[in-house]
């Protein structure tokens, strides 16, 4: 959830119970924010000079803490992306006080009406971000993808770069963009769809007001900028960790396959919401066919984020081979270290692999650490979405009291039955009895409790 119109004052009260609840921190301590201040005017030392480079970012119009910038060449039938990673690691030095605070909180945590950023804002928002027209430390990542969209890195180096714009999703162009942006977005899908990778990106989730002065919960597809963006940082993860396999190392995001019951559940949510899922095609097959910009079709794709199985980090071990099923493909990551604490950790290994240098103990001992810090991190981020959710459902729904809905079930369990409403796209449960997935039914909205985050419906038939 980004855009929020609260005129009742409902989500502001909420959003603060919730912040208050998962004790999200407002701030830094001062002796961190004092460190960052003394870390943002270290004078960037002896780095390879790429200020001549036409760097851009892309990103939403409001950010300012930007992880990436990149710039595009032709190599013949391959394409080169110079990707330029902020260099957080120029800043945060191990134990000072801000690397202590971001082992804390593992990851930047997002709320409709704010942030609780991994590191103070005069790193992430200014000093170390890749900002226009600024020189700024950075891990220049070069990576080449062929013609099938398979990419590999060709090296790694730290140095110093500037931004010539600062462009937004919103607002983008083709004009604005390198020759070769859209055509490393073919690329990447070209060789997801032959490797048979079933990666969602769930669409954002928006409370808007009605005419009739009610809220209504709806979701935002993704934008194709923003697509075309993600596929640029796929490539180079993906590249990174095949470097960090190879070389028997690292830190990996890994997934299972999700099982036949998320499957069967999935069946059934995309009846609610009225699609034609044939029963010949896989979930990966019917996910391709989807519109994004269809708010049915996002609302599918939220419901697949929720109901398959996490993904999570591991650190490398012999003999396994660290898969991700959504990718198709070893993965790590390795592209937002303003955000996530353990991109720090692969950059570091990688520009060391890159280079010829071995990486040291302490750092595979880093890696053994870090998925825990990272577990609990996200699960703290996914309890604090789904209390969000939870209060954007209460809030469009409030005074919509002894309303009838249709819905479909899609699972059953000791706790009752899952259903999934037609419209609004909101899911619940009410009483199992008799019920089986796929069952259609109707139910009747008997409470609405926007300080608990809570709706209860009651079957009617």
């Amino acid at each position: 959830m980004k855009s929020l119109i609260d005129q009742q004052g409902a989500l502001a009260r909420g959003l603060a119970d919730i912040r208050a609840q998962f004790q999200v921190p407002s701030g830094f301590p001062a002796s961190v924010s004092k460190w960052a201040d003394r870390a943002a005017a270290r004078r960037v030392g002896d780095r390879a000079d790429w200020t001549g480079r036409e760097f851009v970012t892309l990103d939403p119009a409001t950010s300012t803490d930007l992880d990436q910038a990149f710039a595009i060449e032709r190599a013949g039938n391959d394409l080169i992306l110079h990707y330029a990673i902020a260099d957080v690691g120029w800043f945060v030095t191990a134990d000072d006080p801000l690397d202590l605070e971001a082992w804390q909180r593992g990851e930047t945590i997002y709320l409709p009406d704010g942030k609780a950023s991994l590191y103070p804002p005069r790193l992430c928002e200014d000093a170390a971000s890749l900002l226009p027209n600024v020189d700024r430390p950075a891990v220049v990542f070069t990576v080449r993808i062929d013609p099938d969209g398979k990419s590999s890195l060709d090296g790694a180096v730290s140095a110093v770069v500037r931004s010539r714009a600062k462009l937004a999703y919103e607002t983008v162009t083709s004009a604005d963009v390198p020759d070769g942006f859209d055509e490393i977005a073919r690329r990447i899908g070209q060789a997801e769809d032959a490797r048979g990778a079933a990666r969602v990106d769930a669409p954002e989730q928006e409370v808007t007001i009605d005419p009739a002065g009610g809220f209504t919960l709806a979701f935002r597809p993704q934008l194709q900028s923003e697509v075309s963006n993600a596929a640029m940082s796929l490539a180079a993860n993906l590249a990174i960790a095949d470097v960090l396999l190879a070389h028997r190392t690292g830190l990996f995001r890994v997934m299972p396959e999700p099982d036949e019951r998320a499957v069967w559940r999935l069946r059934h949510s995309a009846k609610a919401l009225g699609l034609t899922w044939p029963k010949n095609e896989t979930l990966e097959q019917f996910n391709r066919s989807l519109d994004r910009a269809n708010p049915k079709h996002a609302a599918f794709e939220a419901a697949v984020r929720r109901a398959g199985p996490r993904a999570s980090y591991a650190p490398y071990q012999p003999d396994i081979v660290p898969w991700h099923a959504a990718m198709g493909a070893t993965y790590a990551h390795a592209t937002a270290p303003l955000r996530r604490l353990a991109d720090r950790y692969v950059i570091e290994a990688a520009v060391r692999i890159a280079n010829g240098e071995p990486v040291a103990g302490e750092l595979n001992a880093i890696f053994v650490k870090l998925p825990s810090v990272m577990a609990r991190a996200e699960d703290k981020a996914g309890q604090i979405d789904r209390s969000v959710l939870d209060l954007a459902e209460a809030v469009t729904l409030e005074g919509e009291e002894g309303s009838v809905f249709s819905a479909v079930v899609t699972d059953v369990d000791e706790r009752g039955a899952r259903i999934q409403l037609c419209d609004p796209a909101v899911a619940a449960r009410v009483d199992g009895a008799e019920l089986a997935p796929g069952d259609e039914i109707s139910v009747k909205l008997a409470a609405v409790d926007v300080a608990r985050r809570q709706v209860r419906f009651e079957r009617t038939n």
